[in-house]
Protein backbone atom coordinates (compact mmCIF):
# COMPACT_ATOMS: atom_id res chain seq x y z
CA UNK A 1 0.00 0.00 0.00
CA UNK A 2 1.26 3.11 -0.58
CA UNK A 3 -0.05 7.12 -0.18
CA UNK A 4 1.98 10.43 -0.41
CA UNK A 5 -0.58 12.75 0.09
CA UNK A 6 0.04 14.11 4.06
CA UNK A 7 2.33 13.00 6.27
CA UNK A 8 1.02 10.43 8.52
CA UNK A 9 1.51 6.97 9.98
CA UNK A 10 -0.58 4.52 12.39
CA UNK A 11 1.25 6.22 15.91
CA UNK A 12 -0.42 9.49 14.52
CA UNK A 13 -4.02 7.93 13.39
CA UNK A 14 -3.85 6.25 17.08
CA UNK A 15 -3.61 9.46 19.19
CA UNK A 16 -4.29 12.86 16.63
CA UNK A 17 -6.58 14.25 14.58
CA UNK A 18 -6.55 12.94 11.17
CA UNK A 19 -8.77 13.04 7.73
CA UNK A 20 -10.93 10.51 6.59
CA UNK A 21 -8.70 9.26 3.51
CA UNK A 22 -6.06 9.12 6.05
CA UNK A 23 -8.18 7.35 8.46
CA UNK A 24 -9.40 4.65 5.98
CA UNK A 25 -5.91 3.51 4.86
CA UNK A 26 -4.83 2.90 8.47
CA UNK A 27 -7.56 1.18 9.24
CA UNK A 28 -7.34 -0.78 5.76
CA UNK A 29 -3.63 -1.89 6.51
CA UNK A 30 -3.92 -3.06 10.04
CA UNK A 31 -7.37 -5.25 9.08
CA UNK A 32 -5.37 -6.57 6.39
CA UNK A 33 -2.32 -7.71 9.06
CA UNK A 34 -5.02 -8.93 11.34
CA UNK A 35 -6.29 -11.25 8.88
CA UNK A 36 -3.38 -12.49 7.91
CA UNK A 37 -1.11 -10.66 5.37
CA UNK A 38 2.01 -9.44 5.50
CA UNK A 39 1.27 -5.89 4.97
CA UNK A 40 4.01 -2.74 3.75
CA UNK A 41 2.22 0.48 3.94
CA UNK A 42 4.35 3.05 2.11
CA UNK A 43 4.11 6.95 3.27
CA UNK A 44 5.56 10.14 4.22
CA UNK A 45 6.63 9.63 7.44
CA UNK A 46 10.21 10.02 9.28
CA UNK A 47 10.83 6.75 10.31
CA UNK A 48 10.71 3.10 9.45
CA UNK A 49 8.53 1.00 12.08
CA UNK A 50 6.09 -1.60 12.73
CA UNK A 51 2.83 -0.91 13.98
CA UNK A 52 -0.08 -3.32 14.23
CA UNK A 53 1.48 -6.10 12.71
CA UNK A 54 1.79 -3.33 9.19
CA UNK A 55 5.13 -2.76 8.08
CA UNK A 56 5.55 1.15 8.18
CA UNK A 57 7.87 2.15 5.57
CA UNK A 58 8.94 6.00 4.77
CA UNK A 59 8.62 7.36 0.79
CA UNK A 60 10.54 7.52 -1.56
CA UNK A 61 11.96 3.85 -0.98
CA UNK A 62 13.24 1.13 -2.98
CA UNK A 63 9.92 -1.18 -4.12
CA UNK A 64 9.55 -4.69 -3.71
CA UNK A 65 9.86 -6.19 -7.08
CA UNK A 66 6.75 -8.30 -6.33
CA UNK A 67 3.57 -8.91 -3.93
CA UNK A 68 0.60 -9.97 -4.36
CA UNK A 69 -1.82 -7.33 -4.02
CA UNK A 70 -1.00 -3.32 -4.79
CA UNK A 71 -3.19 -0.35 -3.77
CA UNK A 72 -1.90 3.09 -4.33
CA UNK A 73 -4.29 5.67 -2.42
CA UNK A 74 -4.99 9.04 -4.42
CA UNK A 75 -1.73 10.49 -5.78
CA UNK A 76 -0.49 9.97 -9.03
CA UNK A 77 3.27 9.02 -7.78
CA UNK A 78 1.58 5.69 -6.47
CA UNK A 79 -0.54 4.60 -9.30
CA UNK A 80 1.81 1.96 -10.13
CA UNK A 81 5.84 1.73 -8.41
CA UNK A 82 5.84 -1.92 -7.96
CA UNK A 83 7.46 -4.21 -10.16
CA UNK A 84 4.93 -7.16 -10.53
CA UNK A 85 1.80 -7.40 -8.90
CA UNK A 86 -1.05 -9.81 -9.37
CA UNK A 87 -3.47 -6.87 -8.67
CA UNK A 88 -2.85 -3.64 -8.88
CA UNK A 89 -5.48 -1.09 -7.47
CA UNK A 90 -6.26 2.55 -7.78
CA UNK A 91 -7.72 3.62 -4.23
CA UNK A 92 -10.05 7.17 -4.82
CA UNK A 93 -11.14 9.23 -1.87
CA UNK A 94 -11.70 12.43 -4.16
CA UNK A 95 -13.49 13.14 -6.98
CA UNK A 96 -12.24 10.74 -10.22
CA UNK A 97 -12.21 13.94 -12.20
CA UNK A 98 -8.34 15.02 -10.97
CA UNK A 99 -7.31 12.13 -13.28
CA UNK A 100 -8.17 13.61 -16.91
CA UNK A 101 -4.44 15.48 -15.85
CA UNK A 102 -1.85 13.86 -18.40
CA UNK A 103 0.67 12.85 -15.10
CA UNK A 104 -2.33 10.50 -13.71
CA UNK A 105 -3.58 9.44 -17.32
CA UNK A 106 -0.11 8.51 -18.59
CA UNK A 107 0.28 5.82 -15.43
CA UNK A 108 -3.28 4.89 -15.87
CA UNK A 109 -2.83 3.75 -19.68
CA UNK A 110 0.75 1.64 -18.97
CA UNK A 111 -0.24 0.61 -15.63
CA UNK A 112 -4.11 -0.40 -15.80
CA UNK A 113 -5.49 -0.42 -12.56
CA UNK A 114 -8.75 -1.35 -11.07
CA UNK A 115 -10.07 1.65 -9.83
CA UNK A 116 -11.89 1.25 -5.90
CA UNK A 117 -14.31 3.89 -5.47
CA UNK A 118 -16.42 4.44 -2.23
CA UNK A 119 -20.19 4.41 -3.52
CA UNK A 120 -22.64 5.57 -6.20
CA UNK A 121 -22.16 9.52 -6.15
CA UNK A 122 -18.19 8.47 -6.13
CA UNK A 123 -18.80 6.14 -8.98
CA UNK A 124 -20.31 8.81 -10.95
CA UNK A 125 -17.10 10.95 -11.09
CA UNK A 126 -15.18 8.60 -12.98
CA UNK A 127 -15.08 9.63 -16.90
CA UNK A 128 -15.90 6.45 -19.13
CA UNK A 129 -13.15 7.13 -21.03
CA UNK A 130 -10.54 6.69 -18.70
CA UNK A 131 -8.06 4.02 -19.23
CA UNK A 132 -8.15 1.45 -16.13
CA UNK A 133 -9.02 -2.64 -15.65
CA UNK A 134 -12.41 -2.11 -14.20
CA UNK A 135 -14.06 0.12 -11.68
CA UNK A 136 -15.20 -1.66 -8.18
CA UNK A 137 -17.28 0.40 -5.01
CA UNK A 138 -15.68 -0.83 -1.69
CA UNK A 139 -17.40 1.68 0.93
CA UNK A 140 -15.26 2.99 4.04
CA UNK A 141 -15.34 0.95 7.20
CA UNK A 142 -15.94 2.37 10.65
CA UNK A 143 -13.78 1.51 13.30
CA UNK A 144 -15.29 -0.80 16.33
CA UNK A 145 -15.27 2.18 18.68
CA UNK A 146 -17.86 3.66 17.07
CA UNK A 147 -19.87 0.26 15.54
CA UNK A 148 -20.62 -0.57 19.49
CA UNK A 149 -22.93 2.29 20.97
CA UNK A 150 -26.12 1.30 22.82
CA UNK A 151 -29.34 3.50 23.24
CA UNK A 152 -29.24 6.40 25.51
CA UNK A 153 -31.66 9.06 26.26
CA UNK A 154 -31.72 12.34 24.68
CA UNK A 155 -28.92 14.75 25.38
CA UNK A 156 -28.71 18.30 25.92
CA UNK A 157 -29.53 20.60 22.43
CA UNK A 158 -25.80 20.59 21.61
CA UNK A 159 -25.54 19.76 17.59
CA UNK A 160 -22.04 19.06 15.98
CA UNK A 161 -19.96 19.71 13.17
CA UNK A 162 -16.38 17.39 12.35
CA UNK A 163 -15.74 18.56 8.88
CA UNK A 164 -13.85 20.41 6.32
CA UNK A 165 -14.71 24.15 7.40
CA UNK A 166 -14.44 24.73 3.78
CA UNK A 167 -17.60 22.33 3.56
CA UNK A 168 -20.62 24.18 4.00
CA UNK A 169 -19.38 26.06 7.44
CA UNK A 170 -20.27 29.07 6.34
CA UNK A 171 -23.72 28.30 5.11
CA UNK A 172 -24.56 26.68 8.20
CA UNK A 173 -23.55 29.55 10.06
CA UNK A 174 -25.71 32.16 8.48
CA UNK A 175 -28.60 29.12 9.36
CA UNK A 176 -27.52 28.83 12.61
CA UNK A 177 -27.80 32.75 13.75
CA UNK A 178 -30.42 33.77 11.42
CA UNK A 179 -33.01 30.66 12.10
CA UNK A 180 -31.61 27.99 14.25
CA UNK A 181 -30.42 29.49 17.35
CA UNK A 182 -33.22 32.21 17.98
CA UNK A 183 -35.72 29.59 17.81
CA UNK A 184 -33.72 27.24 20.41
CA UNK A 185 -31.99 29.70 22.45
CA UNK A 186 -30.46 26.98 24.81
CA UNK A 187 -28.49 24.93 21.60
CA UNK A 188 -25.03 25.13 20.82
CA UNK A 189 -23.05 24.20 18.19
CA UNK A 190 -19.68 22.25 18.81
CA UNK A 191 -17.04 22.64 15.54
CA UNK A 192 -14.24 20.39 15.54
CA UNK A 193 -12.20 21.46 12.98
CA UNK A 194 -8.82 23.15 11.31
CA UNK A 195 -6.31 23.23 8.80
CA UNK A 196 -4.15 21.11 11.11
CA UNK A 197 -6.00 18.03 9.81
CA UNK A 198 -4.82 18.04 6.83
CA UNK A 199 -1.64 18.75 6.54
CA UNK A 200 0.87 20.48 4.16
CA UNK A 201 -2.40 19.78 1.70
CA UNK A 202 -4.18 22.80 3.82
CA UNK A 203 -1.03 25.47 2.76
CA UNK A 204 -2.58 27.07 0.13
CA UNK A 205 -6.06 26.89 1.96
CA UNK A 206 -5.03 27.87 5.39
CA UNK A 207 -6.61 31.41 5.04
CA UNK A 208 -9.68 30.82 4.11
CA UNK A 209 -10.51 28.35 6.93
CA UNK A 210 -9.27 30.73 9.00
CA UNK A 211 -11.66 33.18 8.15
CA UNK A 212 -14.47 30.75 8.49
CA UNK A 213 -13.40 29.67 11.43
CA UNK A 214 -12.79 33.32 13.41
CA UNK A 215 -16.60 34.16 12.02
CA UNK A 216 -17.20 30.61 14.56
CA UNK A 217 -15.48 32.05 17.17
CA UNK A 218 -17.26 35.57 17.07
CA UNK A 219 -20.83 33.92 17.24
CA UNK A 220 -20.49 32.57 20.81
CA UNK A 221 -23.68 34.71 21.54
CA UNK A 222 -25.46 32.70 19.60
CA UNK A 223 -24.24 29.03 20.86
CA UNK A 224 -21.31 28.34 18.87
CA UNK A 225 -18.43 26.63 20.42
CA UNK A 226 -15.34 26.22 18.19
CA UNK A 227 -12.84 23.44 19.39
CA UNK A 228 -9.31 22.59 17.70
CA UNK A 229 -9.77 18.77 15.75
CA UNK A 230 -9.32 15.77 18.05
CA UNK A 231 -8.47 12.22 17.92
CA UNK A 232 -10.72 9.33 17.33
CA UNK A 233 -11.41 8.14 20.95
CA UNK A 234 -12.02 11.74 22.09
CA UNK A 235 -14.11 12.65 18.96
CA UNK A 236 -16.14 9.55 20.01
CA UNK A 237 -16.51 10.96 23.73
CA UNK A 238 -17.52 14.34 21.85
CA UNK A 239 -20.06 12.87 20.03
CA UNK A 240 -21.80 10.20 22.00
CA UNK A 241 -23.41 13.80 24.25
CA UNK A 242 -24.51 15.28 20.52
CA UNK A 243 -27.93 15.82 19.58
CA UNK A 244 -27.55 15.99 15.81
CA UNK A 245 -24.93 16.42 13.08
CA UNK A 246 -25.88 18.92 10.85
CA UNK A 247 -23.52 19.25 7.25
CA UNK A 248 -24.35 21.08 3.73
CA UNK A 249 -22.17 18.32 2.52
CA UNK A 250 -20.40 19.30 -0.67
CA UNK A 251 -19.67 18.47 -4.36
CA UNK A 252 -16.37 17.14 -3.03
CA UNK A 253 -17.62 14.91 -0.36
CA UNK A 254 -17.19 11.39 -1.51
CA UNK A 255 -17.96 9.19 1.28
CA UNK A 256 -18.10 11.41 4.60
CA UNK A 257 -16.08 9.28 7.00
CA UNK A 258 -17.65 11.72 9.98
CA UNK A 259 -21.49 11.32 9.02
CA UNK A 260 -20.79 7.61 9.21
CA UNK A 261 -19.23 7.10 12.57
CA UNK A 262 -21.54 10.18 13.68
CA UNK A 263 -24.38 7.25 12.49
CA UNK A 264 -23.14 4.28 13.92
CA UNK A 265 -22.85 6.08 17.54
CA UNK A 266 -26.75 7.04 16.84
CA UNK A 267 -26.64 10.38 16.34
CA UNK A 268 -28.66 11.98 13.94
CA UNK A 269 -27.96 14.19 10.91
CA UNK A 270 -29.44 16.64 8.88
CA UNK A 271 -27.59 16.84 5.38
CA UNK A 272 -29.04 18.57 1.58
CA UNK A 273 -28.14 15.63 -1.10
CA UNK A 274 -24.51 17.56 -2.00
CA UNK A 275 -21.74 15.00 -2.98
CA UNK A 276 -22.49 11.70 -1.14
CA UNK A 277 -23.69 12.69 2.01
CA UNK A 278 -26.95 11.68 0.95
CA UNK A 279 -25.95 8.24 0.79
CA UNK A 280 -24.85 8.23 4.66
CA UNK A 281 -28.30 9.00 6.12
CA UNK A 282 -31.63 6.93 5.97
CA UNK A 283 -33.93 9.97 5.49
CA UNK A 284 -36.72 9.65 8.12
CA UNK A 285 -35.52 6.82 10.02
CA UNK A 286 -31.90 8.57 11.47
CA UNK A 287 -31.89 12.10 10.12
CA UNK A 288 -33.37 14.02 7.20
CA UNK A 289 -32.03 14.43 3.90
CA UNK A 290 -33.45 18.46 3.00
CA UNK A 291 -33.17 20.28 -0.55
CA UNK A 292 -33.19 24.18 0.91
CA UNK A 293 -32.44 25.91 3.68
CA UNK A 294 -35.85 26.48 5.30
CA UNK A 295 -36.65 22.51 5.55
CA UNK A 296 -32.75 22.33 6.48
CA UNK A 297 -33.22 24.83 9.75
CA UNK A 298 -36.75 23.12 10.48
CA UNK A 299 -35.22 19.74 10.49
CA UNK A 300 -32.54 21.09 12.60
CA UNK A 301 -34.81 22.98 15.36
CA UNK A 302 -37.07 19.76 15.13
CA UNK A 303 -34.44 16.97 16.68
CA UNK A 304 -33.12 19.77 18.94
CA UNK A 305 -36.48 20.39 20.82
CA UNK A 306 -38.38 17.37 20.35
CA UNK A 307 -37.53 14.24 22.78
CA UNK A 308 -39.75 11.84 20.92
CA UNK A 309 -38.62 12.36 17.32
CA UNK A 310 -34.79 12.66 18.75
CA UNK A 311 -35.29 8.87 20.22
CA UNK A 312 -37.15 7.38 17.15
CA UNK A 313 -34.16 8.72 14.57
CA UNK A 314 -31.38 8.19 17.19
CA UNK A 315 -33.05 4.17 17.42
CA UNK A 316 -32.66 4.37 12.95
CA UNK A 317 -29.49 5.64 13.60
CA UNK A 318 -28.35 2.27 15.45
CA UNK A 319 -30.39 -0.04 14.09
CA UNK A 320 -29.97 0.54 10.63
CA UNK A 321 -26.43 2.86 9.84
CA UNK A 322 -23.93 1.36 11.98
CA UNK A 323 -22.06 0.36 8.35
CA UNK A 324 -19.07 -2.26 7.56
CA UNK A 325 -16.36 -3.04 9.69
CA UNK A 326 -13.07 -2.81 8.90
CA UNK A 327 -12.66 -6.64 8.23
CA UNK A 328 -15.42 -6.18 6.45
CA UNK A 329 -13.66 -4.02 4.51
CA UNK A 330 -10.75 -6.01 4.07
CA UNK A 331 -12.39 -9.24 2.98
CA UNK A 332 -13.41 -7.19 -0.19
CA UNK A 333 -9.89 -5.73 -1.05
CA UNK A 334 -8.70 -9.71 -0.31
CA UNK A 335 -11.10 -10.50 -3.10
CA UNK A 336 -9.92 -8.48 -5.64
CA UNK A 337 -6.57 -10.73 -5.22
CA UNK A 338 -8.23 -13.65 -7.56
Amino acid sequence: MADDAIAFDAAIAAGGPLGGAETAFVALAEALARRGHRVEARHRGAAATTHKGVHWVPLPAASPRRCDLYIGSRGHRVIGPIGRARRRLFWLHNPARYLRKPRNLWRLAWHRPMLVVTGAYHASTVPRWLPHAGCVTIPYGVLDRFRGATPREPPPPRASFTSNPLRGLDWLLDLWERRIAPSVPKAELHIYAGAGVYGALATKHAAAMAKVLARAEALGRCGVRRFVPVGREALKTALEGARVMLYRGDPGETFCLALAEAQALGVPAVVTPLGAVAERVADGVSGRVVSDKCAFAEAAIAVLRDDDLWRRWHLGALTHQRGLSWDMVAARFEALIG
